[in-house]
């Protein structure tokens, strides 16, 4: 009998990681709610047939799932934010550093001013894997 494997999602391009963020803090919505949220954050006009593209071909590709039991469709994710960004993370490690779980923390701690307190979390982090 063989272990049952959860899919692997593709990987989302930028702008449908920008719609998977919305969908992540709202849980669900409609096209139109995607498209507020985005216009609201970025402060510029993006079309409601290229977000609903978008939707659809993320729908396709099994990053979405799409409640078309009423009149307008309600999308939600089809993945919750921690396995995306584990999924997406582990192909940058691999790809860019050669599976290296220490080149990546040493480029992503020296990328940008990490603060006292994030500082401070890592190391309770590293402390509790530490212990497994």
């Amino acid at each position: 009998m063989s272990a049952k494997r959860t899919p692997v999602l593709p990987h989302p391009t930028d702008s449908e990681l920008s719609i998977l963020k919305v969908l992540w803090e709202r849980k669900r919505g409609t096209v139109r709610d995607v498209l507020e949220v985005l216009h609201a954050q970025r402060g510029e006009d993006i079309g409601y047939t290229t977000v609903l593209k978008l939707m659809q071909i993320m729908h396709g590709k099994g990053l979405l799932v799409r409640d078309d039991t009423e009149r307008t469709h309600v999308y939600r994710p089809a993945a919750p934010p921690d396995k995306t960004q584990r999924q997406v993370v582990g192909d940058l490690m691999d790809r860019v550093f050669g599976g290296s779980a220490l080149a990546l923390v040493q480029q992503a701690l020296g990328a940008k001013k990490v603060s006292p307190e994030e500082l401070k979390q890592i190391r309770e982090l590293i402390q509790n894997l530490e212990r497994q």
